[in-house]
Parts: structure tokens; C-alpha cells; sequence
């Protein structure tokens, strides 16, 4: 059951960074039209800072999501408690100052995986998005 759970949140939570994402390739997009008169550098430093201000928003709002489920769930009874092992579960840190009821150890552990993937998706959007944007040097 827990599998099951933790690939809900998962996928739920993969469908919130697709949004997300999508959302601030739209927005970069007009940003990047809005800035066609600005320097060269100026524009590279908006775009950066968007597409940054985007990842980092999509994956606060993970870190959120499944703390949520921590403390729903019973697994984890303090919002601080469930709110620093979610960050450092989803980052896969993993210190073990903090540690989950013992069942929801595989729950716990498949927001690790969603961690894993939400990062790569992000690096490739990144990846993407920069290139997209800022080809020949702006």
C-alpha cells in the first residue's frame, strides 16, 4: 500500500512540475520578447532568474506537498519535523537526524525518487529553455 501511496504523491507531483514548467517556458517566452531591446547581458541575467525563480518554486512546492502527506499521514506529527525530512529526503541528503515512523519507510523513500526525476526534468528544461532563448548569444 505504501508503494502504491508514495506513486500517487509521485505522479501527482510530477504533474505539478509539468504544469509548472510549462507555465514558465510560456512566461520566459514573453519575457524574452519583452527584453529583445535590453543588452545582451542584462537579458541572459532575466531569463536565468526566471527559469531559477521557476525550478526552485516547483521544487519548494514538492518539498510542501509531501510534507503535507507526512504530517497527514501520521508519519511525521511536527509541520517543522516533516518539512526539513522532506527536504532533505527529496534532495536525497538523507542525514537521519530526522527519521519517519517506520511504516511509512517506503512511502518516505519514493520521495526520494520523485527528487531524483523532478531534478532531471529540471535540468533538461533548464538545458532546453536557455538554449532556446538565449541561441546566438542573445
Amino acid at each position: 500500500m505504501q508503494i502504491v501511496a508514495g506513486s500517487l504523491l509521485l505522479a501527482a507531483c510530477s504533474a505539478l512540475h509539468l504544469l509548472l514548467l510549462v507555465g514558465a517556458a510560456k512566461w520566459l517566452e514573453a519575457l524574452s520578447a519583452g527584453a529583445a531591446g535590453d543588452s545582451c547581458a542584462l537579458r541572459i541575467a532575466k531569463l536565468m532568474g526566471g527559469g531559477f525563480a521557476a525550478v526552485v518554486l516547483a521544487h519548494t512546492a514538492h518539498v510542501w506537498v509531501w510534507a503535507g502527506a507526512f504530517t497527514a499521514t501520521g508519519a511525521l506529527p511536527e509541520l517543522a519535523d516533516a518539512i526539513y525530512f522532506s527536504l532533505v529526503t527529496y534532495t536525497t541528503l538523507g542525514y537521519g537526524d530526522v527519521v519517519i515512523d517506520s511504516a511509512y519507510r517506503i512511502f518516505g523513500a519514493m520521495e526520494a525518487v520523485t527528487g531524483l526525476l523532478s531534478f532531471g526534468i529540471s535540468t533538461a528544461f533548464l538545458v532546453g529553455i536557455f538554449g532556446r532563448l538565449l541561441k546566438d548569444g542573445g
